[in-house]
């Protein structure tokens, strides 16, 4: 890490690290969710929750992590099981990509580590289709690290908690960057409670300090948050400018969903793996059959759309196309 990138991120005072470790440990020990994920170490289901926790909420992930789990008990079975199977089981879960990505984590670990998923995160990070938050949490929730790691909760709670609002009162500030993010993390873990601290910085992000609508009154961090004391200085919390801007950050993240989700390749690339799923076991289907089947109006002027969704369908490896037709791998 650079000195440039150190002094651009304020160190917190140390009591009020304290104050807050004490504060938030607390809240946890009461209102922790109970999640299946939070009952093993097992680095092989930890992997499994983190890659359908991306992008997906927890009560969609919930039922159907226990049934990928029943049909894939171990790395071994997920390694060796047809990727259309995987796939099936993965669906409607969403990001298909995810399930043929968490396949070849699967088979790499058995090719390169014996089976045994690493430890540190050096060793996850060369995992491919693992970044530094997954290989984080695989270290600090399976094997009980002391590391930090940060995610969207993470990142938003830790911001608001000490460097204040995300947007609003200081226009010119630089935005914090992910490397910096993650220096405050490090900076900020309470010694021995890496696990908990994490789970805790999640539930609270998840709960009460969301996106767009935080619940402060409800938070047990009003006394020490940075974001709180900025808003309160103003005497506009809980409505007003300040208040508004804070929204903003949620508000611009949303922007690009103006397009109706059912016009979007990512909707028909969903329908292409359904309608596959329907085949028989190595029939294939051509792509001139294909196309007035998932979508409605289709023409021979949306043939070139078609064949770039299956080739990049095809790359990420969720179906096998030739000239004959397409099929699930």
């Amino acid at each position: 890490m650079s000195k440039q990138t150190q002094s651009l991120v304020p160190l917190p005072l140390p009591d009020n690290v304290t104050q807050v470790h004490a504060q938030l440990l607390q809240w946890y020990e009461a209102e922790q969710r109970n999640l299946p994920w939070r009952t093993t170490s097992d680095p092989y289901a930890i992997l499994v929750s983190e890659i359908m926790l991306q992008q997906t909420q927890v009560d969609r992930v919930l039922p159907k992590y226990q049934q990928f789990l029943a049909a894939f008990p171990t790395l071994a079975d997920l390694a060796k099981a047809p990727t259309a199977e995987v796939i099936s089981v993965w669906v409607p879960l969403g990001y298909n990509t995810r399930a043929v990505r968490l396949q070849s984590i699967a088979r790499q670990v058995i090719a390169e580590y014996n089976g045994r998923i690493p430890d540190t995160i050096d060793e996850l990070l060369k995992l491919k289709g693992i970044g530094r938050y997954t290989a984080g949490a695989i270290a600090c929730f399976a094997y009980h690290k002391q590391v930090a790691t940060v995610d969207t909760n993470i990142r938003r709670v830790l911001h608001r908690i000490f460097l204040g609002l995300e947007v609003g009162s200081r226009q010119t500030e630089q935005p914090i960057n992910d490397a910096q993010m993650l220096l405050l993390a490090e900076q900020v873990l309470p010694e021995g409670e890496a696990y908990n601290w994490n789970q805790a910085l999640m539930d609270l992000g998840a709960t009460i300090c969301t996106s767009n609508n935080p619940e402060c009154t409800r938070c047990p961090l009003q006394n020490t948050c940075q974001a709180y004391t900025e808003m309160s200085q103003y005497s506009l919390f809980p409505s007003g400018t300040v208040f508004r801007q804070l929204k903003k950050v949620a508000e611009k993240k949303s922007s690009y969903q103006s397009q109706p989700f059912t016009s979007t390749n990512r909707y028909f690339r969903g329908r292409i793996i359904d309608l596959l799923r329907t085949l028989s076991i190595g029939q294939r289907m051509p792509l001139a059959e294909l196309g007035p089947r998932i979508k409605t109006e289709y023409s021979t002027d949306d043939a070139a759309w078609l064949q770039q969704i299956v080739t990049g369908l095809a790359r990420d490896g969720l179906l096998d196309y030739t000239e004959e037709g397409v099929r699930l791998p």
